[in-house]
């Protein structure tokens, strides 16, 4: 090779870093060029390729009615690849030219995964046929010869790299090796395997792993503790693509692929790459209810269309919110294996600085000062678990890790939060990683409501315990119930073994505030609570403020309401009000008007209230608060025909305006996996009136299936309708 040649080379690779021999090899899609003939020596003349064993055809038996997919539970995947689960036996067929003779002829199986193939790395897999098979091993096997074909039994690493992989077959001759040239129709998905016991991700139940793995449709329970609010989310990820779109977030996250096999760094990758904060990743998320360029979160039905579109357009996706982010992150998991769930936290902390509690600062007054307070409680929060042993950790801290999507703190420098071990944020174990301190405080910390004297004291009015972390839920297995999973992250409230996570996570460097320019002398003599009224979006409706007051003293309170729009936490509207109280139990009520709140368009209707009293004979504070979800109307969806898989039939969506005024700007969302790809319409709907809307549609599966419908628009959002189907074989 002349010079010149060889400097031209040297500029086209890559630029490599530090002490590297090969390039990073972080690329799913890229590939490298296979010698279809690579030759010994020289090549003797008249040398026929011909002449010798060589490959006519390959079978990959990868149609979801045959022995891969059935057997490896793949037969739901929308893909004309073969698509097999790590560490379990497949099946394939070679033909040959003539009858394969073992004595003479040998060949072997290569699969290549990237572009810098190495066997070290587990990115370049040659298996040579044998005779034995070892479980959770690489290796081939024939099982069965006929005529010039022969069936292979392959089995994987029950460890191997998950991800795209390239076949070819080579044959060995006297003068060099002859390969299959590159066949993309031979191509093989290889997923994580939560049937197999030596697989990190194995689940030993069958039905956890038809719901946590199989289901392709979950429930999002929202709403706020008091008025526990579901509806459901297509996470489709058998859908058309979707494997594809999801094996790109992992290129996209250049994640090496030498690293693919563990579901840790999988999920601590695609928690960043979920969020569009930092890495340009999948979904922007919005939380100040404008959401003019792109699709309001509440207006989302499943996942799909989000990630095709991520896919197609590689430009983040607007906008999300926690549940959105969380089903997203749900569907990926359970593409690539991993089982994994949606959980939702009521009353969950968003704490900045890891000191295990959230302080509200109130001023002069008893309001809560906006400009200070940073900590913030949501009505509810929705993340993931992700099931996998933890070999990073001491026995006893695998099986459950939360991993959350939603961009709150960075991770090592990045949006991202665990995976954190569900266990050992349930005993305090917050040293472990990652975020585990994070995730505790979101679940367990406590409010300290204080005030700053004119002397630069500070005074704490009011510490809560129990209002953080109150409910912890996720969807029942087989069905659309709600189970409480409040025990897993922590001990009862008060008990001996709560006290005991306490003070192990304070050990472990969490801060808990007990500083000495603070003073905690509370008004015990005096409860305060109120109610709120359920109410429908449109409608007045009244909170009522309740005092007991236990001593023998007449007291005067200044009391102070503030309502917040949830979401965007920026007080909007305040009420004032001084009143006496008896040594008894006084109680009054607050109306709050359609007027005062409709035009702040609500996005999810949902309140924050904050009660404040200051008592001016002692002047200590009492300070509490809640929230509340206005009733929204629903989408009636009904079925007409005979539901038949291929058949025809028409779903019909109906609605009513609840408002006193026209909806502009209507978008009518309809999706359900197997039965109809999403469809949209915009509408307009007049005051008092009612919305029709047909679509006929061919549902492609039998078995039952789900239509899930959505309607939004700037005056109404989070309108929900649902309906289960059976449809049947034809």
């Amino acid at each position: 090779m002349s010079e010149t040649t060889n400097t031209n080379e040297e500029k086209k690779k890559p630029s490599l870093n530090g002490r590297r021999a090969v390039p990073s090899n972080n690329s799913n899609d890229e590939e490298n060029e296979v010698p279809e003939i690579e030759v010994f020596g020289l090549m003797p003349r008249g040398f026929n390729p011909k002449d010798y064993l060589h490959v006519v055809d390959i079978h990959m038996f990868k149609e979801p009615h045959e022995i891969n997919k059935q057997q490896h539970h793949t037969d739901k995947y929308y893909s004309p690849k073969l698509i097999v689960r790590r560490g379990q036996l497949f099946q394939i067929q070679i033909d040959f030219n003539r009858p394969y003779k073992p004595e003479t002829d040998q060949f072997w199986l290569e699969y290549l995964i990237g572009r810098y193939p190495q066997q070290n790395k587990g990115t370049y897999i040659p298996i040579p046929v044998d005779d034995v098979l070892k479980p959770g091993r690489w290796g081939a096997k024939i099982t069965h010869k006929e005529n010039n074909s022969v069936r292979l039994s392959i089995m994987s690493s029950a460890t191997c790299i998950v991800g795209k992989f390239r076949l070819y077959i080579a044959v060995l001759t006297p003068f060099g090796i002859l390969r299959t040239h590159r066949n993309p129709a031979t191509d093989t998905y290889i997923l994580f395997n939560p049937w197999c016991q030596e697989d990190a991700v194995y689940l030993d139940d069958e039905k956890e792993r038809e719901e946590y793995v199989l289901n392709d449709v979950g429930i999002v329970f929202h709403g706020n503790i008091n008025d526990i609010k579901l509806r459901s989310w297509s996470y489709g990820q058998f859908e058309e693509n979707i494997l594809d779109a999801c094996l790109f977030l992992m290129d996209k996250a250049e994640l090496e692929l030498s690293g693919r096999g563990n579901p840790i760094k999988i999920c601590r990758v695609v928690s960043a790459v979920i969020n569009a904060r930092d890495d340009n990743g999948v979904i922007a998320g919005s939380w100040d209810n404008t959401y003019t360029y792109g699709v309001a979160p509440s207006a989302w039905t499943g996942s799909v269309d989000i990630l095709l579109e991520y896919y197609s357009s590689k430009q983040p996706v607007q906008y999300g919110q926690c549940w959105v982010f969380a089903g997203v992150f749900n569907t990926v998991l359970r593409c690539l294996g991993i089982p994994a769930r949606l959980v939702t936290n009521y009353s969950s902390a968003h704490d900045n600085n890891a000191n295990l509690q959230l302080d509200f600062f109130l001023d002069d007054k008893g309001e809560v000062d906006t400009k200070l307070t940073k900590d913030s409680v949501w009505n509810y929060h929705c993340w993931n678990e992700a099931w996998m042993t933890r070999p990073d950790l001491p026995v006893g801290f695998g099986g459950w890790q939360v991993v959350d999507g939603t961009p709150q703190e960075t991770s090592d420098g990045m949006y991202r939060c665990g995976p954190a071990s569900v266990q050992a944020i349930k005993h305090g174990h917050v040293c472990f990683q990652f975020d585990a301190p994070f995730v505790y405080a979101e679940v367990n910390s406590d409010i300290v409501y204080s005030r700053r004297e004119k002397n630069g004291t500070q005074v704490i009015e009011k510490i809560d315990t129990t209002h953080v972390g109150q409910l912890i839920v996720t969807k029942e297995v087989g069905g659309d119930g709600m189970m409480e999973i409040t025990e897993e992250y922590k001990f009862q409230e008060g008990s001996e073994e709560e006290r005991l996570a306490l003070e192990t996570a304070v050990m472990y460097g969490v801060k808990k505030q007990t500083a000495q320019d603070t003073m905690y002398q509370p008004q015990t003599d005096v409860d305060m609570d109120f109610q709120v009224q359920k109410a429908v979006l449109g409608s007045d409706f009244k909170v009522t403020i309740t005092f007991r007051n236990k001593s023998h003293n007449y007291y005067t309170a200044t009391t102070y309401l503030s309502g917040h729009i949830v979401v965007s936490f920026t007080g909007t509207k305040r009420y004032l009000f001084s009143f006496l109280f008896l040594p008894s139990a006084s109680a009054f009520d607050v109306v709050i008007k359609s007027s005062e709140y409709l035009s702040d368009l609500l996005d999810q209707a949902s309140f924050h209230f904050f009660v404040t009293a200051r008592i001016n004979e002692t002047g200590k504070t009492l300070a509490t608060q809640k929230a509340t979800v206005l009733e929204i109307p629903t989408l009636k969806i009904k079925t007409q025909g005979e539901m038949v898989a291929g058949k025809e039939m028409s779903v019909t969506v109906k609605f009513t305006n609840p408002l006193k005024k026209t909806l502009d700007n209507v978008t009518l969302r309809l999706e359900g996996p197997g039965v109809l790809r999403t469809m949209k319409k915009e509408f307009r709907i007049p005051m008092n009136s009612t919305l029709i809307w047909e679509v006929k549609c061919i549902p492609e599966r039998p078995g039952l299936r789900k239509l899930i419908a959505s309607l939004n628009c700037d005056a109404l959002r989070h309108v929900y309708g649902e309906l289960n189907v059976q449809i049947q074989r034809p």
